[in-house]
């Protein structure tokens, strides 16, 4: 009688013991797991929205490969992997990678307008299979031109101009001082549009060159343009 007593007490000490271990390494495993999953989610909503939002909300210095860069180290495997399928990064392939907009990949258009005056507005459309980014301000030479005229700052955008493929970017081109008080004025007949990247300081793929009406188009020494803008209404009311 003794001895069994003895084993059923041992047998229900093993599976107390057992018990007890399991529900460890169950509050061990719900424990770190959901807080680790939790910050990847957190980390990946951020950088989704740093790279829709971006490049550059406030600033056109700003490059949605340097916002994911700087967030992923907080991501885990599956977050990156997610986050690429889905084709809200630049690490995305085919048509998920979004690119810099340029000749190569998208149609301009340069319309003289009526009004406003002596303006005139250019509509660029991305004609590629991916998402393409309109940095900054279109770099325009009319002619044999040697300079990029300015940009009109107060017409900066609070974000980077995006377009899915089919959809268009707009800018407009103050021609020449309304009150004829612009200086070397002259006729010309030839436009190339050329695309800044994201620093702002060189231009990146090919120009585009919209043809200009027959007659040519008037311009003066108070030539500007406008930062690209996502709507023409956006454009024109510079």
């Amino acid at each position: 009688m003794s001895t069994a007593r003895n084993s059923h007490t041992r047998l229900l000490t093993a599976a107390a013991t057992s018990a007890l271990a399991v529900l460890s390494l169950t509050a061990f495993s719900n424990g770190p797991d959901v807080r680790s999953e939790g910050a990847a989610t957190n980390a990946a909503a951020t950088v989704s929205a740093a790279a829709s939002a971006s490049p550059g909300a406030g600033s056109s210095h700003h490059d949605a490969k340097q916002a994911l860069a700087g967030s992923q180290p907080a991501m885990n495997t599956h977050a990156t992997k997610a986050l690429a399928a889905s084709g809200n990064g630049r690490a995305g392939t085919g048509s998920k990678g979004a690119v810099t907009c340029q000749g190569s990949n998208s149609k301009t258009v340069a319309a003289p307008l009526n009004r406003p005056v002596n303006h005139m507005l250019l509509t660029v459309t991305n004609t590629g299979s991916r998402t393409c980014y309109l940095y900054n301000y279109p770099a325009v030479r009319f002619g044999e031109a040697q300079s990029v005229p300015p940009a009109i700052e107060a017409s900066r955008p609070q974000a980077v101009v995006t377009l899915k493929p089919g959809e268009s970017g707009y800018a407009s081109v103050n021609l020449s001082a309304t009150d004829g008080s612009g200086s070397h004025g002259r006729t010309e007949k030839s436009l190339a549009v050329y695309f800044l990247g994201p620093s702002g300081k060189e231009s990146v793929g090919t120009a585009a060159h919209p043809a200009l009406p027959a007659k040519g188009v008037y311009i003066d020494d108070s030539l500007k343009v406008t930062y690209w803008q996502q709507s023409m209404d956006d454009a024109v009311q510079w």
